[in-house]
């Protein structure tokens, strides 16, 4: 499949937070994207993450190829990286299908995929509907907006000490400020738009109350989710 870059893509780099965490956003990133759904609905999707609240499938070559190199000096500017070669743990298409009454306790609160500062996270939406698209958070109790090593432990025994109290929430995906989280920050869900953040950032899908999965990837809630590491 012959990928190539959008001659109207934009690059724009937010902060969020107190702690101004970077944020870089880019628009109109391919020219042909509705490439990357047909290929999508003809892949076979499955479930490979206990976390993920749905189901994935391998993306092509060529799209983790412009990911590395177009997106280089980018992501090196914005996140101040300090190694010197990129690599994709993770790269797949991703769509979401689990009904909000079936999400376990740590899938409706916001969560970080990684400790370390040079590992990057990527979603690339794919989808033309209102389905959301990625929020962030501070957790008030600790006032933390991003997990790393030294702040892990005291994270997660103030999570403890919080489970089985009234302010856990019992059902839904997590949309907005609860008692114990703050969203500190919103990018939508834009077909064509990709955006990348740290991976230790608290973060979730914006999935509405309204929001019915499907597993079409014409239809439903697709993306390409994609971890950076810097090494």
């Amino acid at each position: 499949m012959q990928l190539s870059l959008n001659p109207d893509m934009s690059t724009n780099v937010f902060h969020f937070g107190e702690e101004q965490s970077p944020l870089l956003v880019v628009d109109n990133f391919l020219q042909n994207a509705e490439m990357l759904v047909e290929d999508a609905s003809r892949k076979q999707f499955s479930r490979n993450s206990p976390m993920y609240p749905g189901v994935r499938a391998p993306v092509p070559a060529s799209f983790e190829s412009l990911l590395l190199n177009e997106l280089r000096p980018f992501l090196f500017e914005t996140f101040d990286l300090k190694g010197d070669q990129l690599r994709l743990p993770l790269c797949q298409y991703s769509i979401v299908t689990l009904p909000a009454d079936q999400l376990a306790l740590l899938q409706r609160i916001p969560h970080f995929d990684s400790t370390q500062r040079d590992e990057l996270a990527a979603v690339y939406y794919l989808f033309k509907e209102d389905l959301g698209g990625t929020s962030f958070y501070r957790h008030k109790k600790t006032g933390y907006e991003y997990i790393d090593d030294a702040r892990s432990m005291a994270y997660f025994k103030s999570l403890e000490s919080e489970n089985g109290g009234d302010n856990i929430p019992q059902s839904g995906y997590i949309n907005g400020d609860t008692a114990l989280f703050t969203r500190i920050g919103e990018q939508k869900g834009i077909f064509n738009r990709l955006i990348v953040y740290r991976r230790q950032s608290l973060h979730s899908g914006s999935i509405s109350s309204s929001f019915i999965p499907q597993a079409d990837p014409r239809k439903g809630r697709l993306t390409i989710s994609a971890f950076i590491d810097c090494v």
